[in-house]
């Protein structure tokens, strides 16, 4: 046991009720042993993304979805369904207020607002709206303000860009007594929902309000940590503490580790936190083998494919190309204006030399609809994972960011920096502009991956 969790055992009631609701979840040993050589491998040369699976191919949903299909295990229960079924004990006689969007819903999507509102057990009294809204209607680095629910008549809070004491005078002001959270992520550090997370349980403890969060599925899976660990110098709303850019945690273990680690610096303690597990879930999870029905967690968030990419070509957010926005394949489809078969091709050619595992690279052209390049025809690539098991995403990005520098004279990075607030850490964009390969660029972060992997095992519940 670290001295981290000595002190959060000391200093504060973190309750899981995995022992009374029966979850699948790791012994603190067995945690450890799961995080060992076994499953975190180093990522140069493309290991990060194989983790302890080494079944082989699996094209994008066959494997996962037929198993489950076969009744090989039981379907997944989210932390909500686990909750509801045992009649919201947990939340008896408090006063809720839950921070959800569109995602929070049942296997049969109804929303849990709606479920919650609906029956005389659960006293709720507001919803806490993140990026995009609590309906979802925004675009990225927007939100939907605050209203009235029209389904429920609840008031619906905008807590997006709020934090410490202004996020904590909302949670005063709501007059509930417990914050619960409930949103789907997707495993990538600089997707926002976490640290609308890490958020609310700093401004919990600011406000005294207990603080519950509702598992649900990494949608990734949670076999291994990669990428860059952040820079505390490069903190933002796409990351506010020191975590891997593809974590490999579910949002309750994420709460867990925050809680431990982060938490007490922000806010002065930990949050008085307690977690409901899901049952079900393996860590060798993909989406689809879950059983549970995908509502996208954000406008650019259509499928599961696009989670499955998202960690590696986020990062040309950073960049003068199109990451997609505005076309039916976010993510998976990247260009330019000028950008023709040749950049293509040298992802393509790179590929083979190096080893990028599980992917295939199409020549790609586009109209985005919106966002960059808004009505114009450019060129690109197109991403196609065959083998998702062996795709490693982030090692993925900085191939792509590496060969569209080479064969594109227009390549630039944005004028703020953004590629550091998305990488963490400035040493990506300075590496590639000194001419670094992949591999040199993926071995400079691995010292401080090593260093998360280590904090991580301590919070990993799930085989």
């Amino acid at each position: 046991m670290t001295v981290s969790r000595r002190k959060l055992l000391a200093a504060t009631a973190v309750t899981s009720v995995a022992g009374a609701m029966g979850a699948t979840a790791m012994t603190g040993e067995a945690a450890a042993a799961y995080g060992g050589a076994g499953a975190d491998r180093s990522a140069t040369g493309g290991g990060e993304a194989t983790g302890t699976d080494t079944s082989g191919t699996d094209a994008a949903g066959t494997g996962a979805a037929e198993a489950a299909a076969r009744g090989d295990r039981p379907r997944v229960r989210t932390g909500f369904d686990r909750l509801a079924a045992d009649g919201y004990a947990l939340l008896s006689g408090r006063r809720i207020g839950i921070v959800t969007n569109p995602t929070g819903v049942t296997p049969d999507v109804r929303h849990i607002v709606d479920v919650m509102h609906a029956d005389k057990r659960v006293d709720l009294a507001a919803v806490f709206g993140p990026e995009h809204g609590f309906r979802g209607t925004a675009q990225a680095g927007g939100s939907e303000g605050s209203y009235e629910d029209p389904a429920t008549g609840l008031p619906v809070h905008d807590t997006y860009g709020k934090s410490g004491r202004a996020l904590a005078d909302i949670f005063t002001r709501s007059g509930v007594d417990t914050v619960v959270f409930d949103i789907q992520d997707v495993g990538a550090r600089f997707y926002t929902y976490i640290w609308t997370l890490y958020d609310c349980m700093v401004a919990s403890v600011l406000a005294g309000k207990r603080f519950v969060v509702l598992d649900r599925p990494n949608p990734v899976t949670g076999r291994a940590a990669t990428g860059p660990v952040l820079d505390r110098a490069q903190a933002s709303g796409v990351g506010r503490e020191p975590i891997a850019l593809a974590h490999g945690m579910t949002v309750a273990e994420l709460a867990a580790l925050f809680n431990a680690e982060f938490v007490p610096r922000a806010a002065g303690r930990p949050a008085e936190l307690e977690t409901v597990p899901m049952k079900g879930w393996r860590r060798t999870d993909f989406f689809d083998a879950t059983g549970l029905p995908w509502v996208p967690p954000s406008p650019n968030m259509p499928t599961p494919d696009t989670a499955l990419v998202y960690a590696g070509t986020c990062l040309f957010e950073g960049t003068n190309l199109s990451e997609g926005r505005g076309t039916t394949r976010p993510f998976e489809l990247l260009g330019a204006d000028g950008i023709d078969r040749r950049w293509a091709a040298a992802i393509t050619a790179l590929a083979t030399d190096i080893g990028l595992p599980g992917v295939h690279f199409r020549e790609a052209y586009f109209a985005p609809t919106f966002s960059k390049f808004q009505g114009k025809t450019i060129g690109g690539v197109q991403l196609h994972v065959h083998d998702r098991r062996a795709f490693d995403p982030v090692r993925t990005g900085i191939a792509l960011l590496i060969t569209a520098k080479h064969t594109w004279p227009g390549f630039a990075w944005r004028p703020d920096h953004w590629i550091d607030k998305l990488t963490g850490t400035p040493r990506v964009r300075t590496m590639i502009d000194a001419g670094a390969g992949v591999d040199e660029v993926v071995g400079a972060w691995q010292e401080d991956l090593t260093g998360f992997r280590r904090m991580r095992r301590e919070y990993l519940r799930y085989w």
